[in-house]
């Protein structure tokens, strides 16, 4: 009599994995973690080979880090940075703003500041800062053109592709029940275009951090600029390689605040996600 074949042994599947690991494994914060260790690791092994005598490792980098947060360095020099950053961003969100949405209402406006701001985009815009600080000099004037200069053609082709993008269905159902031109811009186009402008907002803030930081390394050494070009002058490696962590690290955290309230006022279906 013939043997009956055996029963298939059943694969592993994702049920046999435990939940709590599932969890862990799905979740954006445990994977950012990984990453941020992996980076620190490979760094603080670079470090210690050493690849470089001008390359500290990673322990050596945030001890010098905590000794300029202790000794106020780091502070005093982020007060001056911010000042011409905070004061060129808002320029550069507003007028920004203003711009990009009149571009994308009235051909006319789009005729005429598309090309400038198509090529102020796709221009290396940060050659020109030696030319404002030969027309402007070295005060804060300089810098925080050099911040609007990189910072506004982001907003403004932003604001612009967003306005020209809005939904065409809602703008034929607000003139079907015979909405007019202002309550079309108002309450139609502008609520269904404030997500991309806000994401617009948001990278011309992260390209105004490029331009303070080249702005005080080329115009005149303040701030953040000053400690960078100060330590690598006397070979304090640490002390420059954790100046230039610290203006990383707080880009990140600003950007990734805003894209929180980006999410949570103008995305939802990205939160629910």
């Amino acid at each position: 009599m013939a043997r009956a074949p055996a029963p298939a042994r059943a694969l592993p599947g994702p049920a046999a994995t435990p939940a709590p690991l599932r969890r862990l494994l799905r979740a954006p914060l445990a994977w950012r973690v990984v990453s941020v260790a992996l980076v620190c690791g490979l760094w603080e092994i670079a470090g210690r080979i050493p690849v470089s005598p001008a390359f500290p490792s990673f322990l050596e980098t945030m001890a010098a880090f905590g000794a300029m947060l202790a000794d106020g360095s780091l502070p005093r020099a982020y007060a001056s940075t911010l000042q011409p950053l905070v004061i060129g961003v808002v320029i550069s969100a507003v007028l920004g703003v203003v711009l990009g949405v009149a571009m994308g209402l009235w051909r006319s406006a789009e005729w005429f500041g598309a090309p400038v701001f198509v090529v102020m985009q796709a221009a290396p815009m940060a050659a020109l800062i030696p030319l404002i600080t030969f027309v402007y000099g070295i005060g804060l004037t300089a810098k925080v053109l050099a911040v609007v200069v990189l910072a506004m053609p982001v907003v403004v082709l932003n604001s612009y592709k967003a306005i020209r993008n809005a939904s065409p269905s809602l703008i034929q159902m607000c003139r079907a029940f015979l909405g007019s031109r202002l309550q079309e811009i108002f309450k139609v186009v502008l609520p269904d275009a404030s997500p991309v402008i806000f994401a617009g907002l948001r990278l011309g803030v992260a390209a105004g951090f490029i331009g303070i930081v080249l702005a005080e390394l080329l115009i005149t050494p303040t701030g953040i600029g000053d400690l960078i070009t100060y330590h690598r002058a006397v070979a304090d490696y640490a002390e420059m390689y954790a100046t230039i962590l610290s203006i990383i690290l707080f880009a990140a955290i600003v950007v990734s605040l805003l894209e929180t309230v980006e999410v949570a006022f103008f995305r939802p279906e990205r939160k629910a996600g």
